[in-house]
C-alpha cells in the first residue's frame, strides 16, 4: 500500500530530501548550539483571549510597529510564518514552474533550494568566490530565465556580509529582469549593514527578516518580507488567507514594542560579547585549525578531524552543527552563540577532546 500512495505523490516530492533543521536532526543535548537560537526564553505573556474569532490577515499592530522599527511604511510589510515562508511566497508569485528559474550562490541556507524543488522550479547555483563573495561575470552568465536571486548578507552558514558595491552591481544587471531578495535574517546583529533604505531606489529589490533570531522567538514562527508595494500586492494574492495565529501576532505585537525592542538590543549586546569571547579561545585550541569572522549569532570554525569533534560534544551534551556537506566547508562545524556558561562548556569539552588526542 504504501508503494502505491507514494506512487501518486509529485515525481519531485518523492526524490525530495528534506531540509535537515536542527530538530530534525535530534540529539539528547542540554547545550544546544545548532540552530542559532537565543539560548534563553523571553519574558512575554499572551494578552489576547479571541481565539473564537478569524485573526487578521496582516495584523495591523505588528505591521504598523515593524514599518516604523525597520523604518518603512506599513504597505512596504508583509508578515508571514517565518522568513520561510517568504522564501517560498516570492517563487509562487514570480517564478513559473517548467519555465523560470531561481538562483543562489552556496555556501548558503538550505530552504532556498528545497522551497524550489517542492515547487516544481529550477534552481541555479553560482558558488560564491573563496572569501565567500558573489561571482557576478558568473552569476551575469546565469541570469537567462532566471526570475528571483536569494542572497543572504550576513550569510548562513559562514557569518559573512555580502559586499555592498557587488550588491549594487546585482541589482543594476537584474533591473527589469528578475527580483533581487536579501534575506537579512541575522541582521540584528550587524543593523548598519541593512538595504532597508534602497528600497526606494531598486523597486525590484526584496528583504526578508525574522524574529526568530534577534528577538528569541525562534518557536512563534513570525517573519517579515519588505519591499515596495507593488511586490507586497502580489504576495498578498498568494499568502495564506489567515498566515499569523491571533497569539503569535499578541506576542510579536510584544516584541516589537519599544520595551520589545530595547530588550532585543540587550540580547544582541550579551550574545556579541560572549562571540568575541569566543572568538579569542577558539583559535588557542590545537584541534581548530581556523575561526572566520562573523557579524552574526554563530561563528563557523574549521576543525583538524570535525567528525571526531563533533561526535565528543554529541556524547557531551554539546549539538553543534555540522557543515561538512556544504560546498567549501571540509571540515567545518557552525556554533552558536550561547549563554557565557554554554560558551564556557564548549571550550572546556574542547581543552578535554584536545587532551585526550594528544
Amino acid at each position: 500500500m504504501s508503494t502505491e500512495i507514494e506512487a501518486l505523490a509529485r515525481a519531485n516530492v518523492r526524490a525530495l530530501t528534506p531540509y535537515q533543521s536542527a530538530r530534525r536532526l535530534g540529539g539528547n543535548g542540554d547545550v544546544w548550539l545548532n540552530a542559532n537560537e537565543f539560548p534563553l526564553p523571553v519574558p512575554f505573556e499572551l494578552s489576547q483571549q479571541t481565539l473564537n474569532r478569524y485573526p487578521e490577515c496582516q495584523p495591523r499592530l505588528v505591521i504598523e510597529r515593524y514599518a516604523a522599527y525597520a523604518g518603512l511604511t506599513p504597505e512596504q510589510v508583509l508578515v508571514s510564518r517565518g522568513a520561510d515562508e517568504g522564501i517560498e511566497l516570492l517563487m509562487r508569485a514570480f517564478c513559473e514552474p517548467g519555465k523560470d528559474a531561481i538562483l543562489f550562490c552556496p555556501p548558503t541556507y538550505g530552504m532556498y533550494s528545497v522551497s524550489a524543488e517542492t515547487i516544481g522550479i529550477e534552481y541555479r547555483t553560482v558558488p560564491a568566490l573563496d572569501n565567500w563573495q558573489l561571482n557576478l561575470p558568473a552569476i551575469a552568465g546565469k541570469l537567462d530565465g532566471v526570475k528571483v536571486v536569494y542572497l543572504c548578507s550576513p550569510n548562513n552558514p559562514t557569518g559573512n556580509l555580502i559586499n555592498q558595491d557587488d550588491i549594487r552591481a546585482l541589482l543594476d544587471m537584474t533591473a527589469g529582469k528578475a527580483l533581487v531578495v536579501a534575506d537579512e535574517a541575522y541582521i540584528e546583529f550587524c543593523p548598519a549593514a541593512t538595504l532597508a533604505a534602497w528600497l526606494q531606489a531598486y523597486p525590484h529589490l526584496v528583504i526578508l527578516r525574522t524574529l526568530s533570531k534577534a528577538f528569541a522567538l525562534a518557536g512563534l514562527r513570525c517573519g517579515f518580507t519588505l519591499a515596495n508595494k507593488p511586490v507586497i500586492d502580489l504576495l498578498m494574492k498568494v499568502i495564506a488567507p489567515y498566515p499569523l495565529a491571533t497569539p503569535v501576532a499578541d506576542v510579536a505585537a510584544q516584541a516589537l514594542s519599544e520595551a520589545g525592542i530595547a530588550l532585543m538590543r540587550q540580547h544582541v549586546a550579551e550574545l556579541n560579547a560572549n562571540r568575541a569571547w569566543l572568538y579569542e579561545q577558539l583559535p588557542q585550541l590545537p584541534v581548530v585549525e581556523q575561526v572566520f569572522p562573523s557579524e552574526t549569532n554563530y561563528i563557523l570554525a574549521r576543525f583538524t578531524d570535525s567528525p571526531a569533534v563533533f561526535k565528543s560534544l554529541w556524547d557531551r551534551g554539546i549539538i553543534l552543527r555540522d557543515q561538512n556537506k556544504n560546498p567549501g566547508l571540509a571540515g567545518c562545524l557552525r556554533i552558536s552563540i550561547g549563554t557565557r556558561t554554554e560558551c564556557e562548556r564548549l571550550i572546556a569539552a574542547l581543552q578535554a577532546f584536545s587532551v585526550e588526542q594528544a
